[in-house]
């Protein structure tokens, strides 16, 4: 049988990698450098005085919210992500964090509506500053990055929506470690609230 990997030599996938590499690191350096630092200190402070925080993205842009939630979860908050069984009903001055790169995913826009009327607070992460979860936001966070519908490469050269993605995973292990470091807890003290069940 044929070794499936035999294919691709040593050296081209060096020369690939490593131009692929570069291109990822300098497309997120540039997003990152266009961020609103005072729009990421409002939401950092809606965070730690919020009672509770509920957080709700589809697809990728779920997984890097989930991911969120969990640092937020070590920073001994109280997160929950929305569709999962044990979520509980949202309250009055609750916080929701949409995450959406076009701002128009009909779920997501459902539960922020729902949550706005509640009279919970709504905090976005969208590429599209005239989408409707932009529009509904009490916090908003503008990523200026390829929604995934976007293939016309203007803002990435990326596939989709992985530069919107990435850019706001490293904003929110940033945050994360700015809240972390001025919460005065120790790293041992954040990670006994780690998963121990494993």
């Amino acid at each position: 049988m044929a070794n499936i990997a035999q294919t691709v030599t040593n050296t081209d996938i060096k020369v690939g990698l490593g131009k692929a590499i570069e291109l990822v690191l300098i497309e997120n350096k540039r997003v990152l450098e266009k961020i609103s630092y005072p729009a990421i200190d409002q939401l950092g402070q809606a965070i730690m005085n919020a009672q509770r925080i509920f957080v709700i993205g589809e697809g990728r842009s779920g997984l890097v919210i989930r991911m969120f939630a969990m640092r937020l979860m070590h920073l001994g908050r109280q997160v929950y992500v929305v569709g999962e069984t044990i979520t509980p009903a949202i309250q009055q001055g609750d916080l929701l964090i949409n995450f959406s790169g076009s701002g128009t995913t009909e779920y997501v826009l459902g539960i922020a509506h729902k949550a706005k009327k509640i009279g919970a607070y709504v905090a976005s992460i969208t590429t599209q500053t005239d989408s409707p979860l932009a529009k509904i936001a009490d916090f908003l966070i503008i990523i200026e990055a390829a929604a995934k519908q976007d293939h016309s490469h203007q803002h990435s050269q990326q596939f989709s929506g992985s530069l919107f993605e990435q850019s706001s995973l490293l904003i929110f292990d940033a945050l994360f470690h700015i809240m972390s470091q001025n919460s005065s807890k120790s790293s041992e003290t954040l990670w006994s609230l780690h998963a121990n069940l494993e």
